[in-house]
């Protein structure tokens, strides 16, 4: 085993004996607890060997983050980086890179050849897998995990799951021999903490020494103003307590931009810093601002001489990467965080606070899963500087104390496979099997093998069901079987219905004053005979044949019940196979397979990385791009890569250009909703031309202050949107058949957005 300067955890011993073993390892570690050792463990091992190795995160930060932080340890010259827009040094021993490139580079299509991009690669680190769960890109590590060569050892390293040991047994059955670390191990364990505002001045101890609610914790009052439930901020009191009990530095979770912000602003005032403090982070501000000059305005400056900052997905990233360096150095004292913050980037602190247990969805608030508790609360302690990390809950009237202390003492949820078949996924299977190969590999998904314990409320139904009916299963006293009684119910009913027509007759006939007819007669004598016929059954004296009746008549809805839950069972096993079908019969309505095997147009799509791969592909190969300028692409590229907003923002006018091409790919929308809604395929087509006029203001050439000023959205909103129109068009640059002039016209488009501030990551 590699010699670390200090000594292993337990944990951290076995996942390196089983490497050394030649096996692959899951390793599921609350944050901060070390997993990042194994990695390294691999790592040397892969260099002693002259092998190479792969390092995956989910995130472009946290592969840039990992590239400089390994480049600093083993030198540049073995290190390379891989993420969607840059590619160092790809042939490195160590090579750092996103999941999706890892995926992209196993399907070897524009990566070049599976075997050529796998060479020498002995190691696969797969960081932050429990990434699984996320719902857009979840699938990306199934599939990076089923098409893995064998060969190659995978470390998997997740935070902790409750289905961990599920999750190994998968690997082990689709890639190679695998065993599980699991430990719920801190290094830094965590005391928790409540603020009751009916007591603002301290914070109490959330639990009880013996593990119960702490009594003195009284639930928020609602409070009323017209009508309406207001809810008052004590965020200032808070980390006044923080402060007083030395539980700063801080990460202070809320739920909304907005409030980050204000609560930013509001806590500015509490002197957090001292005067040598504020002189430093003056001075590191001016060297990063010399640096990146269009954030001389930034008005939020001022607050982070006071010591506070706000960190969400609405600011600039070259300002949150600004905010990260000056609490790593301990001068910012809290930092105001959606919950994107707890997503691995490295931002220890002593305390985590959690301004609420519920949040609002669209679907209205509901209390946070005990996986996304534990993701934020594991932010506090730093190893090596605190002995105890601080998690504070503030009380708020959407949750009770005793929710609270129920989800603090809740175990992590389980993994839920996100596995779904795309377009581009049909294509590439189908490049290189055959279609019950494709099969194969669709039925070895973590959905379906974990599909078991899915179907586990269904299973348990059918179980219950079938326990009723042996229940009511019914043991005649004359052994009469169910065949019998339902012959006897059939005469019984039939007879009820003659008597009744038979009395209605001879009624009818003595008011005429009139004698029965022979056929009369007749009717009336079988009747009769009938009668005698029910006598000679059991059934007509049994005083349990009420009973034996009803017992039947639920058995047989039951039955109908147990039809339909075996239905959804079959539903739910083959969904994954029935989506892939779904997506392959609308790719060959297109022409984009033929004999199960793509197309040209087909091998164009499997090569693309979009929401809907074939409505982008329908769109290059309508023509309708290819006389528009860059500033004019880059405007129609933006309103097709832009999800629907939540928020009302009216349209800025685009050029008449950038309206007359949406308008026709409207058209073509159309006839791909239609067909997608034929095979029932959700996949969506956007046009959303809110930004348009925006990106073409940058690309022509506009200053970043005017551009952004037109419209009241988050600097880091307009970036991201900018940063997916460049991955798109870069992907028109290296996919087969898409013409030459569109190609020159994309590159010189990326090179105009990727200009300061677009172009920091």
């Amino acid at each position: 085993m590699f010699n670390f300067p200090f000594e292993l955890d337990d944990f951290q011993k076995d996942a390196c004996d089983f490497i050394n073993e030649g096996k692959s390892v899951v390793v599921c570690a609350p944050t901060g607890a070390g997993k990042t050792v194994i990695a390294q463990h691999a790592i040397h091992r892969a260099l002693e060997e002259g092998k190479r190795v792969f390092y995956t995160t989910p995130l472009k930060a946290l592969s840039n983050q990992k590239f400089y932080d390994f480049g600093e340890k083993y030198g540049s010259d073995k290190v390379g980086l891989l993420t969607g827009d840059t590619s160092i040094n790809r042939n490195g021993q160590i090579v750092v890179m996103t999941t999706e490139v890892f995926r992209n580079m196993l399907y070897g299509t524009n990566f070049g050849a599976v075997a050529d991009n796998m060479k020498d690669v002995k190691y696969v680190v797969l960081d932050e897998v429990h990434y699984m769960n996320d719902e857009q890109r979840g699938t990306v590590w199934e599939e990076s995990i089923i098409y893995c060569p064998t060969n190659v050892q995978i470390i998997a390293l997740s935070a902790t799951v409750a289905n961990s040991q599920e999750l190994t047994d998968w690997i082990n059955t689709v890639h190679s021999k695998t065993e599980l670390v699991n430990t719920d191990f801190r290094p830094v364990p965590l005391r928790f903490y409540y603020f009751d505002s009916s007591q603002p001045t301290k914070l109490l101890p959330l639990l009880t020494p013996s593990g119960c609610l702490n009594s003195k914790i009284k639930p928020e009052r609602k409070q009323f103003s017209h009508g309406k439930m207001k809810q008052k901020s004590y965020v200032k009191e808070v980390v006044r307590n923080l402060e007083q009990n030395d539980m700063l530095p801080a990460i202070y979770f809320t739920f909304s931009r907005r409030k980050c912000d204000e609560q930013m602003e509001k806590c500015a005032g509490l002197e957090l810093v001292t005067k040598a403090e504020r002189a430093r982070i003056r001075q590191f501000i001016d060297e990063y601002i010399a640096e990146n000059p269009y954030l001389y305005n930034n008005k939020h400056i001022e607050y982070l001489l006071c010591g506070v900052a706000s960190h969400h997905a609405g600011l600039l990233p070259s300002w949150k990467i600004l905010v990260e360096k000056l609490f790593q150095q301990g001068l910012i004292k809290v930092v105001f965080a959606t919950e994107t913050l707890a997503a691995g980037i490295n931002m220890p602190a002593r305390s985590t606070v959690i301004s609420s247990t519920s949040k609002r969805t669209d679907s209205g608030h509901r209390m946070l899963t005990a996986s996304e508790f534990l993701q934020m609360s594991g932010r506090a302690g730093r190893r090596g500087m605190d002995e105890v990390g601080y998690v504070t809950v503030v009380g708020t009237p959407f949750q009770s104390p005793e929710e609270v202390a129920e989800l603090v003492l809740s175990d992590a949820n389980p993994l839920e496979s996100r596995f779904s078949p795309s377009y581009s996924m049909v294509l590439n299977l189908l490049q290189r099997f055959s279609l019950d190969e494709a099969k194969e590999l669709i039925l070895k998904s973590f959905g379906y093998f974990s599909s078991g314990s899915r179907l586990q409320p269904i299973l348990k139904q059918i179980e219950f069901n079938n326990k009723e009916i042996a229940e009511r299963s019914f043991v005649c006293p004359y052994k009469h079987s169910d065949a019998d009684l339902f012959e006897y119910d059939k005469l019984r009913h039939i007879y009820v219905q003659n008597r009744q027509t038979y009395k209605k007759i001879c009624k009818q006939e003595k008011a005429k004053n009139r004698p029965l007819s022979p056929e009369a007669v007749q009717f009336g004598k079988e009747t009769k005979a009938m009668l005698n016929k029910l006598h000679d059954y059991h059934c007509d004296i049994c005083k349990l044949y009420r009973k034996h009746t009803k017992n039947l008549e639920v058995i047989e809805r039951i039955n109908v019940k147990q039809k339909r839950l075996e239905k959804e069972i079959e539903r739910q096993r083959d969904i994954f196979w029935n989506k892939f079908l779904a997506h392959r019969s609308v790719l060959i309505d297109f022409g984009y397979l033929n004999n199960d095997y793509p197309t040209s147009k087909g091998v164009t799509t499997s090569q693309i990385r979009s929401e809907n791969e074939l409505f982008l592909s329908e769109i290059i190969f309508s023509g309708v791009l290819d006389n528009l300028t860059p500033s004019q692409l880059a405007g129609v590229i933006c309103a097709i890569t832009t999800e629907d907003l939540r928020l009302e923002i009216p349209y800025i006018p685009f050029s008449e250009p950038v309206r007359k091409t949406l308008n026709l790919i409207r058209n073509i929308r159309r006839k791909v909703e239609k067909v997608q809604g034929y095979y029932q395929v959700e996949s969506p087509c956007y046009i959303n031309p809110y930004f348009s006029s925006l990106i073409e203001l940058w690309v022509e050439g506009a200053e970043w202050e005017s551009v952004s000023e037109q419209m009241d959205i988050g600097e880091g909103d307009l970036v991201r949107s900018f940063k997916r129109v460049v991955d798109v068009l870069r992907q028109f640059t290296t996919i087969d058949n898409v013409p030459e002039a569109l190609v020159f016209t994309a590159r010189e488009a990326i090179e105009k957005i990727l200009r300061e501030p677009v172009d920091v990551d």
